[in-house]
């Protein structure tokens, strides 16, 4: 059994962990943690996530969920995530982070902590998604540099960052199979007169609007044929089994930066 902590246990993305958890057999929820602002502090964390009462109180306290938890799973913002970092390396906590938008310094420390602490890092914990970037790679191998390649990504209107984690996932993973670098290869936006395209260039076009979950396409385009892998979205359900998945499997796990391809053994 693996006992797990959900940071942001309030939020959207927070109470459908508890759901996911509550489903998989192998996992209990036995700490629940919100801002200590929020108006949530002292609910059932059961109740709140729209199923029976499970005696879990949402907490401010970090240092005694990850002291009582195996596996805190961190669906959050960059800044809180960091000072969750703290109380997971201090209590032996291990930790499944689906939080993005995090700066290269922030990144840095937590690839400097997962040298002594097993944590799974990932921009998004669908099996479908896992699978889209290994075809992605199949692809760029085959097409190569002779096709213009274009991302869209879309997600609901409270998403904060953008690109997502997920389309820059797919960039980075494009681009490596290349040998381009993403920092000097993507272009982020297009308007008035940008002239004729580059080749080398992956671009990104944005959409955020109403409840879209998450919906993702790669499109590798020639003169005549265009290839698209398309990845959709229609629950947050996906996102949540996979990282109570990831918790279940980092329970034991040495030291490292895992990421869901480890997780599901590709």
């Amino acid at each position: 059994m693996t006992n797990i902590a959900i940071a942001g246990a309030a939020g959207r993305m927070g109470r459908m962990l508890i759901q996911a958890v509550n489903e998989n057999p192998n996992a209990a929820v036995v700490a629940a943690t919100e801002a200590p602002s929020s108006s949530f502090i002292g609910q059932d964390s059961g109740l709140l996530a729209g199923i029976a009462e499970n005696g879990v109180a949402i907490t401010a306290d970090i240092d005694a969920a990850t002291k009582a938890a195996d596996v805190l799973i961190d669906f959050t913002v960059p800044v809180a995530t960091m000072a969750n970092l703290q109380a997971c390396l201090a209590n032996n906590c291990h930790h499944v982070i689906g939080t993005t938008g995090f700066t290269d310094e922030q990144k840095a420390e937590l690839q400097a902590a997962s040298e002594q602490q097993a944590m799974v890092m990932a921009p998004n914990y669908s099996v479908g998604v896992t699978l889209l970037l290994n075809l992605l790679k199949t692809a760029s191998k085959t097409l190569g540099d002779s096709v213009d390649i274009e991302i869209i990504e879309g997600h609901h209107r409270h998403k904060v960052d953008a690109p997502s984690g997920t389309a820059l996932r797919m960039g980075e993973v494009i681009a490596d199979e290349l040998g381009r670098d993403l920092n000097e290869c993507a272009v982020y936006g297009r308007e008035g007169i940008t002239g004729e395209r580059d080749r080398q260039t992956i671009g990104f076009a944005t959409v955020r609007a109403g409840d879209l979950v998450g919906e993702h396409t790669a499109m590798f385009a020639d003169i005549g044929e265009r290839l698209e892998l398309t990845h959709k979205a229609s629950s947050r359900m996906t996102f949540a089994s996979g990282a109570v998945r990831a918790a279940c499997w980092v329970h034991n796990k040495a030291p490292g930066m895992y990421d869901m391809p480890d997780v599901l053994g590709f």
